[in-house]
């Protein structure tokens, strides 16, 4: 516990500044800044609905017609295509490019995305073997940290 308040204070800087200067815990931060609205939209990332589409499990909000282009681009490969259309850039979750994050804080988001949506798929498709993506490896650019999943049965 006391480790995950080191991260938290080392991931939001901004902790510090509170309280005259003494800081405050995530949870006091929180409450300070937080909004329902936001709340609610990141139960949209976190928590996100899956659907079962032509034997494949994908994010929901896909469109037909981008995924018929990528089974003509893939030739009909499910498992890619699941791979693509399932896959998201951690920078890009976030639109303020101002906010510049750090690697370190990519890497935390992509593996609390990478814990929640194996744990909702494992719920959501029990008898799927669905494999949750996200490398992390010292990538040159932020935007090359990616999440996706895609089911590990699929074949050509």
């Amino acid at each position: 516990m006391e480790q995950r308040q080191k991260t938290y204070a080392e991931l939001i800087p901004e902790l510090k500044d509170w309280n005259r200067g003494n800081g405050i815990d995530v949870e006091a931060w929180l409450r300070c800044v937080g909004s329902f609205e936001h709340a609610i939209a990141y139960t949209h990332l976190f928590w996100p609905d899956f659907v079962e589409h032509d034997d494949c499990i994908l994010t929901s909000g896909f469109t037909e017609a981008g995924y018929q282009a990528w089974m003509q681009q893939t030739r009909g490969n499910r498992r890619a295509v699941e791979s693509v259309i399932n896959h998201r850039h951690i920078l890009d979750l976030f639109g303020d490019p101002k906010l510049q994050p750090t690697r370190d804080q990519l890497v935390y988001v992509g593996r609390a995305l990478k814990e929640i949506w194996s744990a909702k798929l494992r719920r959501d498709f029990p008898t799927r073997d669905i494999t949750v993506s996200f490398p992390e490896g010292e990538y040159s650019e932020l935007t090359d940290y990616e999440i996706t999943f895609f089911q590990n049965e699929h074949t050509v």
